[in-house]
């Protein structure tokens, strides 16, 4: 998650970013969602089936169904927390509920006219995704099941929640198909939805700075660290360690790097036999990541 801005700028320029994102929620829902006749995922997939049943505002349904979880968060999770939720629940509530009264089918993406049936939803799970994820790094969410996971999570960290949202998911896809003239279709295009939904979020909150992460057992550690660090131009972290089996003095050197160079290390590598070193990939980089320039 990002850091929260302290500066009041930064804070006023993080509601208007969670704003801008609430906008573009409530647009992809009435150009991507509603036209297609399927129910995306969570809270917001049953107000859009009562939508689309009793022909009441999904603005309404989702404002009266986050007011108590707002205070919820508010009272029991994290106050600036609900504040952006809040910010990011009133825009899109709001505007969903003028985009009522506006008639935007000339623009909308909508299947009687011979398009696929699954770009519609899978356009609107990308997106969706991608809002999820970026609200969401900024300590705020789209708010349902969100505000109900942060406060499990806030009580019991250790807590999964994996199950709830999948049953609540599952709920919607199987409502879905009832709700939407008892076909199977309604179904599928939901299960796109969420695939694509979770996918983008998911890769979106691991972050992009993706970068390999080398640990190195070796008895030639101040010579390869050299030129780890004039070669490849990062720096290395050198732990003492003792080989078990040799009962031999041994180094373990740390050093992450970007994933461009994984061949550029191997390379180097090779030309100390009698080395060990295994890879693994870090999701993110923070603090001082940065190539050395002398």
């Amino acid at each position: 998650m990002e850091n929260t801005p302290r500066t009041a700028s930064g804070q006023i320029l993080c509601y208007i970013q969670i704003a801008g994102f609430a906008v573009l929620m409530a647009l992809n829902y009435e150009l991507f969602v509603f036209p297609n006749a399927f129910a995306p995922a969570g809270i917001n997939g049953l107000t859009t089936m009562i939508q689309y049943v009793f022909h009441i505002s999904i603005g309404c349904t989702s404002l009266l169904i986050n007011i108590p979880l707002l205070l919820l968060a508010w009272k029991w999770v994290d106050r600036d927390f609900a504040r952006k939720t809040a910010v990011f629940v009133v825009v899109f509530s709001a505007l969903t509920m003028y985009l009522n009264t506006v008639d935007l089918t000339w623009i909308a993406y909508h299947t009687d006219n011979g398009s696929s049936a699954i770009l519609g939803p899978a356009t609107a799970g990308v997106i969706s995704g991608g809002i999820y994820g970026f609200v969401i790094r900024r300590n705020g969410c789209t708010g349902g099941t969100d505000i109900i996971a942060a406060w499990v999570r806030k009580i019991h960290p250790e807590a999964s929640l994996m199950g709830l949202i999948f049953c609540l998911n599952a709920s919607v896809a199987v409502l879905s198909f009832f709700v939407y003239g008892w076909k199977f279709e309604p179904v599928i295009l939901c299960l796109i939805y969420c695939f694509l939904s979770s996918r983008i979020s998911d890769g979106i909150l691991k972050g992009g700075k993706k970068a390999l992460k080398f640990e190195v057992v070796t008895e030639q550690a101040n010579v390869l660290a050299d030129r780890i660090i004039h070669e490849l131009r990062h720096g290395v972290t050198v732990l003492p360690a003792r080989g078990m089996y040799s009962d031999r003095e041994k180094q373990v050197l740390v050093c992450v790097v970007n994933r461009h160079q994984i061949v550029q290390f191997q390379e180097l590598l090779s030309q100390f036999p009698g080395s060990f070193a295994y890879v693994s990939e870090v999701n993110e980089t923070m603090g001082n990541f940065k190539k050395i320039t002398r």
